[in-house]
């Protein structure tokens, strides 16, 4: 494919051309009126036409003329006839059938072959024949006056004769579906049914505004550790700003879809926590007894250094100083202490000296978060001005949050819609590479472009989500895929110099666990995926503007089922688990139908999550295990940048799965002995290498079965 946005306009073939002149004739019978002038030379040869997976030779080995003329019983029937333009129109074709010895007519548009000619499809139209002169079918009595005129009735129509076999009692071969190789299973269908929403008020993604946004982003995460280096004398905490960002993504009421503009409170507890948890100094499990003994003498000295240069109170000062004396003196005096003696006098020391320090520099820590959050909402003010500005320029006005729906009701699943039409994009370049492309976005303000890269694979996972969540012709595939690109770039932080622990954020269990989910479970939904490393076609996101165009629902918080078997893998954030957890007690208390979550949450020994009293409360926990650490895998979340080698990563964490139905759910998808045992094998490493191929063994296994069925029927 060299040109994505061009693929309808590659569509219209020479004959199409032909057919649109006024003096149009049919290719074959200009071939039979050439044929008894010139004979063609050998350079002039004509293209040969598939027809039954069979090759079939140039059409002047098919047409000689015999050494005999034909008897009016032999002679084949007039192929050469030309079209109805409304036919040609509605992407009929005519062809000849070496096997049949008799021309077929074949639709390109819907892929539809019959061997009569085709007849026009004529609709009643009311508005050319309101009262229905011209209608075949009235609705009238007899004795109407509008009924048709007493002569002789015209023979009921038929319709055409599907092209077929020639052996009519052969049976018919199902047709191939196409399967997209992949750790995914895009063929399933959902189940899942919801509450009806109104069209959502989000804005279409731009590239300016994207482009925008993540530069706002690097200013932002930039002025954090700035402010962490001089004010608290640390480094900031790794992966602590995009915590943040989700952390304040639960409460925000504004309208970013990264950045937070509208939170009470303001100041954050999830980056405060752990700014105070790595004052003095972040504490680290060493390896060896001499990093030990490293990490208390630092601790110590950092401690000191605190307490002397804030206002603190005379107490505090005393307290601390003299047990940073004691341990320096226990240093000193202490020779060949083992691993376990430094971490027992590093926690003494700490349980001493921690509260004393936490009251001194909590002013200075609640001011920064505070200006964390205002500098945010200056930015959030400056891009939502562009934006509007960029509506107002192609004739649209900002949209203000549609009312409810009055009449609530269930109904199947299905994309969001947008209250406002696309604007114009810009052009968004892109290069192919040997195994990935390269999409580029040139900001006027910048003079490099800004590039992201995808490997094929998950390029063509993206165009196969976009057919099925867009009606448009690919002419916008290009800009979308560079917003969405550019929206996780800025949220996984991949604007820093030193990457991240972010990225695992976007992990993902292996795609045999999610086979065994479909398989067992009735598993059809992902509460927590993205377009990049989403399992099924459907699921929920964080970002429903730039995701909805690849089948994302919008936010899982903000998403109401009502029916259904889902999976839920939420990020690594406990305000964020904590929200997760309320929210499917509320679903599951609400819905009358089935409805299922299979939840994974990781198991921290040292640091147990303080929402998990949830889970162990909750009325609706049906089964409750732990997968070990090291026993199991996940996908990592740039597999889709990296190799296939490198996007399988071992777990040093245990996982927690949960099993959390409600009374109908758990008759339906209940966990039975043999479900959870096949559960426990598909996380077993090594079991992902050869997902694709069974989920392409078993798609055609399901359309083998579909087609038997319908013979039998």
């Amino acid at each position: 494919m060299n040109h994505i946005g061009a693929k309808t306009e590659a569509a219209q073939t020479a004959w199409d051309q032909l057919a649109q002149t006024q003096n149009y004739e049919h290719p074959i019978r200009q071939q039979q009126q050439t044929q008894t002038l010139t004979a063609p030379s050998s350079a002039q040869k004509l293209p040969i036409v598939a027809v039954n997976n069979q090759t079939q030779p140039p059409i002047s080995q098919i047409q000689q003329q015999p050494s005999l003329p034909p008897t009016p019983q032999q002679q084949q029937p007039e192929y050469g006839d030309e079209l109805h333009p409304e036919l040609v129109r509605q992407g009929w074709k005519k062809f000849w059938s070496k096997r049949e010895n008799r021309p077929y007519y074949w639709n390109k548009i819907t892929n539809e072959s019959l061997w009569e000619t085709p007849v026009l499809n004529r609709q009643f139209d009311p508005l050319t024949d309101p009262l229905g002169i011209c209608s075949t079918t009235s609705t009238s009595g007899p004795n109407s006056p509008h009924s048709p005129l007493p002569g002789p009735s015209r023979p009921p129509y038929k319709p055409p004769l599907k092209r077929n076999l020639s052996h009519p009692h052969q049976a018919s071969v199902p047709m191939k579906k196409f399967v997209l190789a992949g750790p995914w299973d895009l063929e399933v269908q959902s189940s899942v049914y919801i509450y009806n929403r109104p069209p959502s008020h989000l804005l279409h993604p731009h590239p300016e505004i994207e482009y925008m946004r993540g530069v706002a982003a690097q200013k932002l995460f930039q002025t954090f550790e700035n402010l962490c280096q001089q004010r608290e004398s640390i480094k900031a905490p790794r992966g602590s700003f995009n915590r943040w960002l989700m952390e304040r993504k639960v409460i925000d009421k504004g309208l970013d879809p990264i950045l937070p503009s509208s939170c009470l409170p303001e100041v954050s507890p999830s980056m405060y926590r752990e700014i105070i948890q790595d004052i003095p100094i972040r504490i680290v499990k060493p390896k060896y007894t001499s990093d030990a003994r490293k990490q208390l003498s630092r601790y110590a000295e950092a401690a000191v250094h605190i307490i002397e240069n804030r206002l603190a109170p005379a107490e505090s000062k005393k307290i601390v100083k003299w047990n940073a004396e004691e341990t320096f003196e226990w240093l000193r005096r202490t020779v060949g202490a083992s691993y376990e003696d430094f971490q027992d006098r590093l926690e003494h020391l700490r349980r001493q000296c921690e509260p004393h320090l936490v009251e001194t520099v909590k002013s200075s820590v609640e001011a920064l978060c505070s200006k964390i959050y205002h500098l945010s909402v200056e930015h959030v003010k400056k891009i939502r001005e562009r934006h509007v500005q960029l509506l107002k320029d192609n004739g649209l006005h900002d949209p203000t949050p549609p009312l409810p729906p009055s009449l609530r009701k269930e109904e199947i699943c299905s994309p969001i819609q947008f209250a406002l039409p696309p604007i114009r994009l810009p052009v968004v370049d892109y290069q192919f590479e040997r195994d990935h492309i390269n999409v580029k976005y040139t900001h006027p303000s910048s003079q490099q472009p800004d590039t992201h890269t995808i490997n094929m694979t998950h390029l063509q996972k993206l165009e196969q989500l976009y057919r099925y969540n867009c009606d448009d012709n690919f002419s916008l595939f290009i800009p979308r895929l560079y917003c969405m690109l550019k929206r996780y770039s800025t949220f996984l932080g991949n604007y820093t110099p030193v990457q991240q622990e972010s990225e695992m954020t976007q992990a993902a269990i292996p795609a045999s666990v999610f086979n065994c989910l479909n398989v067992h479970f009735g598993v059809t939904f992902e509460c927590f995926a993205s377009p990049l490393n989403c399992y099924f076609r459907q699921y929920c996101s964080a970002f429903g503007d730039t995701d909805s165009y690849f089948g994302s629902r919008g936010p899982f918080l903000d998403f109401y089922p009502t029916k259904g078997s889902f999976q839920a893998n939420p990020p690594f954030c406990e305000e964020l688990i904590d929200a997760t957890l309320q929210h499917i007690d509320r679903l599951l208390s609400d819905s009358n139908y089935p409805l299922s979550f299979i939840v994974f949450l990781p198991e921290f020994k040292d640091k147990p999550l303080k929402c998990m009293s949830r889970i162990e409360d909750s009325a609706y926990k049906r089964k409750l295990l732990v997968v070990p650490a090291m026993e199991h895998e996940y996908r990592h979340g740039y597999q889709h940048v990296l190799q296939k080698t490198e996007v399988n990563v071992k777990s040093t964490n245990s996982t927690l799965v949960c099993w959390l139905q409600n009374e109908q759910g758990y008759q339906l998808y209940k966990p039975t002995d043999t479900a959870i045992d096949a559960f426990l094998e598909s996380y077993r490493p090594g079991k992902d290498k050869n997902i694709e191929a069974t989920v392409a063994e078993s798609t055609v296994t399901t359309t083998s079965s579909i087609a038997e069925t319908n013979n039998k029927s």
